[in-house]
């Protein structure tokens, strides 16, 4: 059965219209295949405890969470061989524009928010705050600062190992265009890799590291790391749920995507899976110990859905 019910938007209606979905589909039987996603590795805890909540819901769906990176993800969703794209930035026009010679016309939601963390290892005592100049002196192409006494004045004679994501990552393109002033930008003089939790314990492992990557991979290794505050011009600010969604902890607050392919509507397994993201966003977003959406973002999310679900026999 086609699920042909609309998300609405607002306390008690919005309620009776679930109740009215969950109606419509006749129960977990209404809901079967394959989902394939792939893409951002900050994106993808999201996903992943959004995928385990569905299937547990349907049990005839699963859905396949990949992490190529946000580029690599593209890459995959213009050649057709995925549904949903995980992004954590919007897609550039070169993407876009593959996808278009390829025919796949597609919808981005705003799933989450995010701001990328500053990292060092739990036996650092000196550093606490950085500037965004600092920042830029460490991560910019053609640094030499491989001392945290290069750093700042006062810091102590530490070798400084850095570590972040791989030129695939959506993280990477967003750190250095804030920081260093363009996307690509940034020394390649460091330990790379897609996968956050291999940056999770290269920092761990190092006296001296410092690395970058989403908040919910802070959240989630609390006990292994210590985060730095940022500086931007307006004090130190820490990246937490108020200051990313109001985005004062600048400049590395930012959104995070997933990209429906407009002909996966047609499919109920997917337009439910993205109808389940939604719904259930604030409950994914906690299990997934990542900034959920303000109000008035989860509106629009809503309101993107609907006209979805109305145009999707066109699509």
């Amino acid at each position: 059965m086609r699920i042909r019910k609309h998300l609405l938007v607002g306390g008690a209606t919005a309620a009776v219209a679930l109740a009215s979905v969950a109606a419509a589909v006749a129960g977990a039987q209404a809901i079967r295949g394959t989902v394939q996603a792939d893409g951002s590795s900050t994106v993808a805890p999201f996903s992943q405890a959004a995928a385990e909540s569905y299937e547990r819901k349907y049990s005839g769906a699963r859905v396949v969470v990949g992490v190529s990176g946000t580029g690599g993800g593209f890459e995959r969703f213009c050649k057709n061989e995925t549904d949903l794209s995980n992004a954590s930035r919007p897609i550039r026009l070169s993407e876009a524009a593959r996808c278009h010679d390829a025919g796949i016309g597609y919808i981005q939601f705003l799933v989450a928010n995010d701001g990328i963390s500053l990292v060092v290892n739990r036996s650092n005592t000196w550093a606490h705050c950085l500037t965004t100049a600092e920042l830029k002196k460490i991560w910019d192409r053609g640094s030499n600062v491989n001392n945290w006494n290069d750093v700042r004045a006062g810091f102590p004679n530490v070798p400084l190992k850095l570590f972040g994501p791989g030129t695939d990552s959506g993280t990477f393109e967003f750190f250095t265009e804030k920081i260093n002033g363009s996307a690509r930008r940034s020394r390649s003089d460091y330990s790379a890799s897609e996968d956050d939790n291999v940056l999770v314990r290269g920092v761990a492992g190092e006296r001296g590291a410092l690395g970058y990557f989403g908040l919910s991979y802070y959240l989630e290794n609390k006990n292994r790391l210590k985060v730095l505050q940022v500086n931007s011009g307006n004090g130190c600010v820490t990246p937490s749920v108020a200051s990313v969604q109001g985005r004062t902890y600048k400049p590395l607050s930012r959104g995070l995507f997933v990209y429906a392919k407009k002909k996966a509507f047609k499919r109920d397994v997917v337009a439910g899976f993205i109808r389940h993201m939604i719904v259930n966003e604030r409950a994914i977003s906690r299990t997934a110990k990542i900034v959920p959406l303000t109000k008035p973002q989860l509106r629009k999310a809503q309101r993107q859905y609907n006209t979805a679900i109305r145009n999707r026999k066109n699509y």
